[in-house]
């Protein structure tokens, strides 16, 4: 399992999945149409996440992210990076390798 630690919120890597823990506090509550409740139930199952979370990265998309500069910042750095870069099929194969590995045997 690999483990980051990125300013208070835990991200992980385990089984194929990537998550992140985040400690909400603040309950709001909003009423809708059915024909939004609708739609917004239908994009979250796409997107595979909840409504919440559908709603929650709406939210910072479109009013900004409070970490927007720190976001930024780091895209900067990444375009500025230097080095090998493997094509995707490489990429693929080293993450299923990885996979292969961190299965319990």
């Amino acid at each position: 399992m690999i483990w980051l630690t990125v300013r208070g919120d835990e991200v992980g890597y385990r089984d194929g999945h990537v998550y992140a823990l985040h400690m909400y506090s603040e309950r709001l509550q909003i009423l809708v149409t059915p024909e939004q409740r609708r739609r917004w139930e239908l994009e979250a199952k796409r997107r595979g996440t909840s409504v919440a979370g559908l709603i929650r990265d709406s939210v910072d998309r479109d009013l900004g992210s409070p970490d927007g500069e720190g976001r930024a910042s780091a895209v900067e750095a990444i375009r500025a990076m230097r080095g090998r870069f493997l094509p995707p099929d490489e990429l693929d194969r080293l993450v299923e390798e990885e996979r292969a590995r961190a299965r319990p045997r």
